[in-house]
């Protein structure tokens, strides 16, 4: 991670030039604690303080929790750069609470794939990490590795197939994929209910946070779970075997953005932050560190790492992003009728 890092600053360096900033040289963001902040500190924050000068303050924050801050903050707003990982940042764009971007002020926005820049100016942050769900499997154990999302309901996982909750953002968005694949969409779950349901009479077992998946795959003789890419590289560093495959049919995305707060002064700083992070030298830097797929066209992965994430023209080609805003519309309902499919 060494070069990574030495490279990033390096690259900042550049990007930066000689600029001088008449502001405030100060920013407030936030990041979401742990292992990811961690990482954030290292691709990102810590390079960009190197290169300006600039003093980076973290408030750690999830996404829900940093977006209600956001909004009591709305007259005095104390982010500079806010970062989302569940769609908050369709509804704080709507809301006027995030600032329109102009792609001229990121240097690195061309080397985007389309999807992770596509509402810049309506005041939706870039994308500068996706997160993949797929299905996540012991190497050693499977029959066969699974390559697509109907082989779930194989017989021959049957008590060996772990679930997770659906107030699991992870598990949404497999539960939501699971629906699809069995003829369901947004706005009828019912196929997805059913699936769910011949899948627990067949002795599959649902927990609700991800120590549970590690701890199925490590005592309890899982070899298969829906659930995100990073997750794979999490049970390999505990020893476990395991491996990740994006289904055939599609995969659910997580998009981690950064986003400008609106009516702040230094506007023109929290642009250089927000383009490091979308750098290729970041993003290379948060897939080697979480496994987080890459949303800069440019990012070279080894084949070690890309077999982690969705990596490429051919990876990012099959990511499905399921409208945070209808999950968020029938959240309450949807969980209501996942516990009664699951009380058993």
């Amino acid at each position: 991670m060494k070069a990574t890092l030495g490279t990033a600053v390096l690259g900042l360096s550049a990007l930066l030039g000689t600029t001088a900033f008449a502001q405030d040289n100060t920013l407030t963001i936030n990041s979401f604690g742990g292992a990811y902040e961690e990482a954030h500190r290292a691709c990102v924050i810590t390079p960009f303080e190197a290169a300006t000068g600039a003093k980076v303050n973290v408030v750690t924050a999830y996404s829900a929790d940093a977006f209600a801050q956001l909004r009591a903050q709305k007259a005095a707003p104390q982010f500079d750069v806010i970062h989302f990982s569940g769609g908050q940042e369709i509804v704080a764009a709507a809301e006027g609470l995030l600032a329109p971007i102009d792609k001229a002020s990121l240097s690195n926005a061309a080397d985007l794939y389309d999807f992770a820049k596509a509402d810049l100016a309506n005041g939706q942050g870039p994308a500068y990490s996706i997160a993949a769900i797929g299905l996540v499997f012991n190497t050693e154990a499977v029959p066969a590795a699974p390559t697509k999302w109907t082989d779930l309901l194989n017989p021959e996982y049957g008590e060996h197939l772990v679930l997770t909750d659906i107030s699991n953002g992870y598990g949404m968005l497999s539960f939501l994929m699971l629906n699809q694949v069995e003829g369901g969409d947004l706005s009828n779950i019912q196929p997805g209910l059913d699936a769910v349901g011949k899948l627990l009479d067949a002795g599959a077992v649902v927990v609700s946070t991800s120590p549970e998946i590690q701890q199925e795959f490590a005592q309890n003789d899982a070899w298969i779970a829906p659930y995100a890419s990073d997750y794979a590289f999490t049970l390999r560093k505990a020893g476990l075997p395991s491996g990740f495959v994006q289904g055939e049919e599609g995969t659910p995305a997580s998009y981690i953005t950064a986003n400008l707060v609106a009516g702040r002064p230094n506007n023109e700083l929290a642009l250089k932050f927000i383009d490091l992070e979308i750098s290729a030298e970041a993003q290379k830097c948060f897939a080697e560190a979480l496994r987080y797929s890459p949303t800069n066209a440019k990012t070279e992965l080894s084949p070690e790492v890309a077999a982690d994430v969705a990596y490429g023209e051919a990876g990012v080609a099959g990511l499905i992003r399921f409208d945070p805003a209808t999950i968020e519309a029938h959240r309450t309902a949807w969980v209501e009728e996942w516990n009664k499919a699951i009380a058993r």
